[in-house]
């Protein structure tokens, strides 16, 4: 298994790009997931409570 795991000497090359690489899938799955999540809110109309809504459509 040591041995397996060294890759022919190679292991510390091999392991961090396979790393690398199951790091950049993820994202590539959370970002967009997260961009239409926020999409999502912002198109059923739900206030952010961060912006205050200044226009008051209520007065004429």
């Amino acid at each position: 298994m040591k041995e397996w795991l060294a890759m022919g000497g190679y292991g510390w090359f091999v392991w961090p790009a396979y790393l690398l690489t199951a790091a950049v899938l993820l994202l590539n799955l959370w970002w967009p997931l997260r961009s239409y999540r926020k999409l999502r809110r912002g198109l059923t109309g739900k206030p952010d409570a961060a912006m205050p809504e200044t226009i008051d459509h209520q007065r004429r």
